[in-house]
């Protein structure tokens, strides 16, 4: 299991891999307003867990685990942010900067109850056929209902 810390790390990369095609060491330190030598020993340690391919001063990729990881936990902080936006009324650079406090201290349980309940407020589909954030479960279902 990955620390709140190297799990902000990978989802760095991915974003960063999304938005700019390739990352680099420089890129999430600048990126996550850090040292390069905190990002290399996250790096080194994203590695040695197998999530990320890397070589000294090349780029870095996520494996096919770390990117499948990498969307976990994107979802995770999508799911925390949309409830302090649209349930609790947030302006969206507050709802951000909470969500991100929040989301790295919440377990996984805790997370899928506040998915559930989300999604139930913003007009969702039932989500009470074990959706878990974990397996992915019931992501194809969800449907947001329109409200009249």
């Amino acid at each position: 299991m990955l620390s709140k810390s190297l799990e902000e790390y990978l989802k760095n990369i991915y974003i960063l891999g999304k938005q700019e095609g390739k990352v680099r060491v420089t890129d999430i330190a600048e990126k996550m307003n850090c040292s390069k030598a905190s990002v290399n020993k996250a790096v080194n340690n994203l590695k040695d867990e197998g999530l990320i391919n890397y070589e000294i001063y090349g780029k870095i990729e996520l494996t096919a685990d770390g990117e499948e990881l990498a969307k976990k936990i994107v979802e995770a902080y999508d799911i925390v942010y949309l409830f302090f936006k649209d349930v609790l009324n947030l302006d969206k650079e507050k709802a951000e900067e909470e969500a991100q406090k929040v989301k790295s201290t919440m377990s996984d349980e805790a997370i899928n109850r506040l998915a559930k309940y989300s999604y139930e407020v913003l007009g969702l589909n039932n989500l009470n056929c074990d959706f878990d954030i974990n397996k992915e479960r019931c992501r194809s279902c969800v449907r947001r209902v329109l409200k009249k």
